[in-house]
């Protein structure tokens, strides 16, 4: 997705712009600018690292300063999980990537910068920026590797346009079953438990009945699970007789 930047200060492992690169791509963001790579540019490593995201290395701008980078953004956000000695806006990265939606939204350009991978940004850094992002991660122990905080900006900012159910059930080469194949199969069971004397006493047998039919309509069974159980009750009643 273009229009947003993730921006990275100083980076000084080349599998570890990679690895970023890496995160970006699996959130569907795709432009990298890279400011004074320590190992230099282009990097065998960072392309290795990057595990396909290939397009997102080949297109990485290298600026030479942080001022460089932002100059042509409407918005920049810092990450930072150091206080700092400025008077800032803080937001959590969930509540950054809906705002650069909305700024993306106005027809603008926004960036985040992630520092190196030592100290992270430095205060010349964070003060080009408009709003910090800081994680709500445990209090005593905030530490992050370049890809993880690339990753949880660049997830926020996906999910958000993100439909994904928060659950399925894959079925494959099978469907839910209908409920007439319910039914048919109810009257099956019932049939060879009356035959086996299960639904007795006789005053019991409604009660019975309906507590084994809900425990199936629970299960939401597929027409292969049918198929299995109708095998399963002629087996057993073939093995009776």
């Amino acid at each position: 997705m273009r229009g947003d930047d993730i921006i990275l200060v100083r980076p000084q492992l080349g599998e570890n712009i990679g690895a970023a690169a890496r995160a970006m791509l699996n959130c569907g963001l795709t432009d990298l600018r890279i400011v004074a790579p320590r190992d230099g540019w282009p990097n065998p490593q960072a392309v290795r690292a990057s595990s396909g995201a290939d397009a997102v290395i080949e297109n990485a701008r290298i600026c030479g300063t942080t001022e460089e980078a932002v100059a042509g953004l409407q918005r920049v956000f810092a990450t930072t999980a150091r206080p700092r000695d400025m008077v800032k806006a803080v937001m959590t990265p969930d509540g950054a990537a809906a705002e650069m939606r909305r700024v993306k939204a106005d027809g603008q350009r926004c960036g985040v910068l992630f520092g190196a991978e030592r100290m992270g940004l430095e205060n010349d850094d964070v003060v080009l920026a408009d709003t910090v992002i800081e994680a709500p991660l445990n209090p005593a122990y905030k530490s992050l590797n370049l890809a993880q905080a690339v990753f949880l900006v660049s997830w926020s900012w996906f999910r958000l346009a993100d439909e994904t159910p928060g659950s399925r059930v894959e079925l494959g080469a099978t469907r839910p079953a209908t409920k007439a194949e319910l039914l048919n199969f109810f009257a099956r069971l019932e049939a060879a438990l009356d035959e086996c004397g299960f639904l007795k006493p006789p005053e019991k047998r409604p009660a019975m009945v309906r507590n084994i039919r809900n425990m199936f309509q629970r299960m939401a069974p597929t027409e292969q699970d049918l198929r299995t159980l109708h095998g399963i009750v002629a087996g057993l009643l073939k093995h009776r007789g």
